[in-house]
């Protein structure tokens, strides 16, 4: 389902009366959203993804305008129907958030947490680090699971990446696994991402 997200990060509908999902969330609130990392030449298994759960309902008249610029500052097509009769605008009050970062990497994160939390100032240059590492550093990349989280693997992946460090998607001799490694420090851009990785590496070979 296509979706925006409003300032608190509650995710923003435009769906048809028509829509089976839309009779469906009239008879019944409770809803969930599944959203997943593209996973492109990856295991769909190994990237990120969460499941927000809550309460969808129709958004009040006065939120409307709001609502509206929102979503199709995301959804630009979107102006073609947005104006019909028979759409409306639904927002999805959160209740509870699961969250999968990847191989055993998962747990539960508390709606409060989530609605106060930042935007992750590295998620524009997230993907593009991403497929940079996965094209040119897995060596390094098996070498800092080996000296950073004690996993020898003989491939490794970077799924995801943030402010605070990444994960990594590793294959070992005892199947497939996954690790979150921490930066030294907090980042904010690629470049403090790369020189912190580069660090990191530099550590990494002088413990040998």
């Amino acid at each position: 389902m296509p979706y925006a997200l409003d300032s608190q990060g509650r995710p923003i509908f435009l769906i048809s009366n028509m829509a089976m999902h839309t009779q469906n969330l009239n008879a019944d609130p409770r809803a969930s959203l599944f959203i997943s990392q593209a996973a492109g030449d990856n295991d769909p298994l190994g990237v990120a993804r969460a499941t927000i759960m809550g309460q969808a309902t129709a958004i009040a008249e006065e939120d409307l305008v709001a609502a509206r610029t929102i979503y199709l500052a995301k959804h630009e097509n979107s102006r073609y129907w947005v104006d019909f009769a028979d759409f409306r605008f639904f927002r999805l009050e959160l209740v509870d958030i699961y969250y999968i970062g990847g191989f055993g990497v998962m747990g539960w994160v508390e709606a409060r947490e989530y609605e106060t939390a930042s935007p992750d100032p590295l998620l524009p240059a997230a993907a593009g680090i991403i497929a940079h590492i996965n094209a040119d550093h897995t060596d390094a990349m098996i070498l800092l699971a080996r000296n950073y989280a004690g996993i020898e693997a003989t491939e490794a992946a970077m799924t995801a990446v943030d402010r605070l460090g990444f994960y990594l998607r590793l294959r070992t001799a005892d199947g497939m696994k996954g690790t979150r490694l921490n930066y030294p420090g907090e980042v904010r851009t690629s470049e403090e991402a790369r020189k912190a990785l580069v660090e990191m590496v530099r550590r990494a070979k002088a413990l040998g």
